[in-house]
Protein backbone atom coordinates (compact mmCIF):
# COMPACT_ATOMS: atom_id res chain seq x y z
CA UNK A 1 0.00 0.00 0.00
CA UNK A 2 2.87 2.50 0.75
CA UNK A 3 4.54 2.07 -2.15
CA UNK A 4 1.35 2.61 -4.38
CA UNK A 5 1.23 6.10 -2.67
CA UNK A 6 4.61 7.03 -3.19
CA UNK A 7 4.44 7.81 -6.68
CA UNK A 8 1.16 10.24 -5.97
CA UNK A 9 3.15 11.91 -3.49
CA UNK A 10 5.71 12.47 -5.17
CA UNK A 11 3.65 13.61 -8.43
CA UNK A 12 2.01 16.27 -5.94
CA UNK A 13 5.00 17.32 -4.34
CA UNK A 14 6.56 18.33 -8.09
CA UNK A 15 3.04 20.16 -8.84
CA UNK A 16 3.21 21.72 -6.13
CA UNK A 17 6.99 22.99 -6.70
CA UNK A 18 5.83 23.58 -10.48
CA UNK A 19 2.94 25.97 -9.26
CA UNK A 20 5.61 28.37 -7.23
CA UNK A 21 7.58 28.87 -10.25
CA UNK A 22 4.28 29.84 -12.08
CA UNK A 23 1.38 31.21 -11.81
CA UNK A 24 -1.63 32.02 -14.60
CA UNK A 25 -4.15 34.80 -13.47
CA UNK A 26 -6.87 37.03 -15.04
CA UNK A 27 -6.80 40.87 -15.13
CA UNK A 28 -8.76 43.94 -16.15
CA UNK A 29 -8.88 47.91 -15.70
CA UNK A 30 -9.04 51.40 -17.20
CA UNK A 31 -7.04 52.97 -20.19
CA UNK A 32 -6.54 56.12 -20.00
CA UNK A 33 -5.39 57.09 -23.81
CA UNK A 34 -4.68 59.62 -27.23
CA UNK A 35 -3.76 59.15 -30.18
CA UNK A 36 -0.97 62.32 -30.78
CA UNK A 37 -0.52 63.70 -33.94
CA UNK A 38 -1.90 66.35 -36.99
CA UNK A 39 -5.80 66.45 -36.51
CA UNK A 40 -6.60 64.45 -33.00
CA UNK A 41 -6.89 67.02 -29.78
CA UNK A 42 -4.48 67.20 -27.33
CA UNK A 43 -6.33 65.56 -24.72
CA UNK A 44 -6.43 62.27 -23.26
CA UNK A 45 -9.55 59.52 -23.48
CA UNK A 46 -10.89 56.74 -21.49
CA UNK A 47 -11.18 53.21 -22.67
CA UNK A 48 -10.38 49.31 -21.00
CA UNK A 49 -8.26 46.67 -20.76
CA UNK A 50 -9.29 42.55 -20.24
CA UNK A 51 -7.14 39.75 -20.48
CA UNK A 52 -4.78 37.32 -18.80
CA UNK A 53 -1.43 37.01 -17.44
CA UNK A 54 1.33 34.03 -17.00
CA UNK A 55 3.95 34.90 -13.87
CA UNK A 56 7.06 32.77 -14.73
CA UNK A 57 9.81 33.24 -11.79
CA UNK A 58 13.27 33.34 -13.21
CA UNK A 59 15.40 32.79 -10.25
CA UNK A 60 15.10 35.32 -6.51
CA UNK A 61 14.37 39.16 -8.41
CA UNK A 62 13.45 38.56 -11.82
CA UNK A 63 9.48 37.32 -13.12
CA UNK A 64 8.66 37.04 -16.88
CA UNK A 65 5.30 38.47 -17.64
CA UNK A 66 3.69 37.90 -20.83
CA UNK A 67 -0.03 38.55 -21.29
CA UNK A 68 -2.58 38.69 -23.81
CA UNK A 69 -4.69 41.54 -23.47
CA UNK A 70 -8.09 43.21 -25.66
CA UNK A 71 -7.25 46.80 -25.48
CA UNK A 72 -9.45 49.58 -26.38
CA UNK A 73 -7.96 52.78 -26.81
CA UNK A 74 -9.71 56.11 -27.21
CA UNK A 75 -9.28 59.19 -29.00
CA UNK A 76 -11.13 62.38 -30.15
CA UNK A 77 -10.41 64.13 -33.44
CA UNK A 78 -9.66 68.01 -33.90
CA UNK A 79 -11.71 70.41 -35.74
CA UNK A 80 -9.23 71.31 -38.78
CA UNK A 81 -9.02 67.45 -39.40
CA UNK A 82 -11.51 67.93 -43.03
CA UNK A 83 -9.18 70.83 -43.18
CA UNK A 84 -5.54 68.56 -43.50
CA UNK A 85 -7.21 65.45 -45.14
CA UNK A 86 -9.58 67.65 -47.57
CA UNK A 87 -12.55 65.02 -46.87
CA UNK A 88 -15.75 64.98 -45.17
CA UNK A 89 -16.37 62.63 -42.35
CA UNK A 90 -20.20 62.73 -40.61
CA UNK A 91 -19.42 64.76 -37.25
CA UNK A 92 -18.74 61.78 -35.22
CA UNK A 93 -15.03 63.14 -33.69
CA UNK A 94 -14.82 60.18 -31.21
CA UNK A 95 -12.10 57.35 -32.60
CA UNK A 96 -11.60 53.94 -30.90
CA UNK A 97 -9.55 51.49 -31.65
CA UNK A 98 -9.97 47.84 -30.52
CA UNK A 99 -6.34 45.38 -30.43
CA UNK A 100 -5.43 42.55 -29.10
CA UNK A 101 -2.27 43.17 -27.31
CA UNK A 102 0.67 41.37 -26.51
CA UNK A 103 2.98 42.31 -23.71
CA UNK A 104 6.30 40.77 -22.70
CA UNK A 105 6.79 42.44 -19.45
CA UNK A 106 10.55 41.73 -17.42
CA UNK A 107 9.37 42.25 -13.72
CA UNK A 108 12.18 42.98 -11.16
CA UNK A 109 11.36 42.55 -7.18
CA UNK A 110 12.35 45.83 -5.21
CA UNK A 111 11.04 45.05 -2.11
CA UNK A 112 10.52 41.62 -1.39
CA UNK A 113 7.80 40.17 -3.75
CA UNK A 114 5.77 43.10 -2.26
CA UNK A 115 6.88 45.67 -5.26
CA UNK A 116 8.24 45.00 -8.32
CA UNK A 117 9.19 47.17 -11.44
CA UNK A 118 8.44 46.38 -15.38
CA UNK A 119 9.42 47.26 -18.41
CA UNK A 120 9.01 45.38 -21.74
CA UNK A 121 7.76 45.49 -25.61
CA UNK A 122 4.08 45.09 -26.38
CA UNK A 123 2.77 43.96 -30.19
CA UNK A 124 -0.99 45.40 -30.71
CA UNK A 125 -3.11 44.14 -33.62
CA UNK A 126 -5.80 46.50 -34.90
CA UNK A 127 -9.16 44.07 -34.27
CA UNK A 128 -11.76 47.06 -34.76
CA UNK A 129 -11.43 50.94 -35.61
CA UNK A 130 -13.82 53.38 -36.02
CA UNK A 131 -15.38 53.33 -39.38
CA UNK A 132 -16.10 57.13 -39.60
CA UNK A 133 -12.68 58.57 -39.34
CA UNK A 134 -12.87 58.89 -43.32
CA UNK A 135 -15.35 59.63 -46.26
CA UNK A 136 -16.82 56.34 -47.06
CA UNK A 137 -15.71 54.07 -44.16
CA UNK A 138 -12.00 54.01 -45.60
CA UNK A 139 -9.29 52.83 -43.65
CA UNK A 140 -7.34 55.40 -41.74
CA UNK A 141 -5.26 53.20 -38.99
CA UNK A 142 -2.72 50.75 -39.69
CA UNK A 143 -3.37 46.98 -38.65
CA UNK A 144 -0.40 46.94 -35.84
CA UNK A 145 0.79 49.00 -33.47
CA UNK A 146 4.22 48.51 -31.02
CA UNK A 147 4.58 49.96 -28.17
CA UNK A 148 7.15 50.22 -25.27
CA UNK A 149 5.69 49.39 -21.74
CA UNK A 150 6.89 50.87 -18.13
CA UNK A 151 5.36 50.21 -14.60
CA UNK A 152 4.95 49.27 -11.01
CA UNK A 153 3.08 46.70 -9.14
CA UNK A 154 2.14 45.89 -6.13
CA UNK A 155 1.34 42.27 -4.96
CA UNK A 156 -0.84 41.03 -2.26
CA UNK A 157 -1.05 37.47 -1.82
CA UNK A 158 -2.88 36.59 -5.30
CA UNK A 159 -4.11 40.28 -5.95
CA UNK A 160 -1.59 42.30 -8.64
CA UNK A 161 -2.55 46.23 -8.65
CA UNK A 162 -1.10 47.79 -11.72
CA UNK A 163 0.24 51.02 -13.23
CA UNK A 164 1.96 51.16 -16.01
CA UNK A 165 2.88 53.75 -18.88
CA UNK A 166 3.02 53.21 -22.83
CA UNK A 167 4.33 54.76 -25.48
CA UNK A 168 3.68 53.72 -29.20
CA UNK A 169 7.06 54.12 -31.50
CA UNK A 170 5.37 53.61 -35.03
CA UNK A 171 2.62 55.42 -36.88
CA UNK A 172 -0.21 53.86 -36.94
CA UNK A 173 -1.96 56.13 -39.64
CA UNK A 174 -2.76 54.61 -43.18
CA UNK A 175 -3.25 57.60 -44.89
CA UNK A 176 -0.85 58.87 -47.20
CA UNK A 177 0.24 61.85 -45.64
CA UNK A 178 3.36 63.32 -43.92
CA UNK A 179 1.68 63.26 -40.47
CA UNK A 180 2.30 60.75 -37.72
CA UNK A 181 -0.17 59.58 -35.38
CA UNK A 182 1.16 57.33 -32.45
CA UNK A 183 -0.90 55.69 -29.45
CA UNK A 184 0.25 56.75 -26.00
CA UNK A 185 -1.34 56.02 -22.48
CA UNK A 186 -2.06 54.68 -18.98
CA UNK A 187 -3.19 51.44 -17.63
CA UNK A 188 -4.18 50.68 -14.23
CA UNK A 189 -5.65 47.07 -13.77
CA UNK A 190 -6.46 44.92 -10.86
CA UNK A 191 -5.61 41.26 -11.78
CA UNK A 192 -6.33 37.67 -9.94
CA UNK A 193 -3.18 34.83 -9.76
CA UNK A 194 -5.13 31.36 -9.81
Amino acid sequence: MKTKLLPLFAALLISQAMMAQFHIGVKGGANVTKVDGKSFKDQFRYGYHLGGFVEIRMGNKFVLQPEVLFNQYSSKLDSNYSNIYHTVFDGNTNIRLNYLSIPILLNYKVIGSFLSIHAGPQVGILIDQSKTVLQNGGNAFKDGDFSMLAGVQLKLANLRINGRYAIGLNNIADITDDGKWKNQGFQLSVGLAL
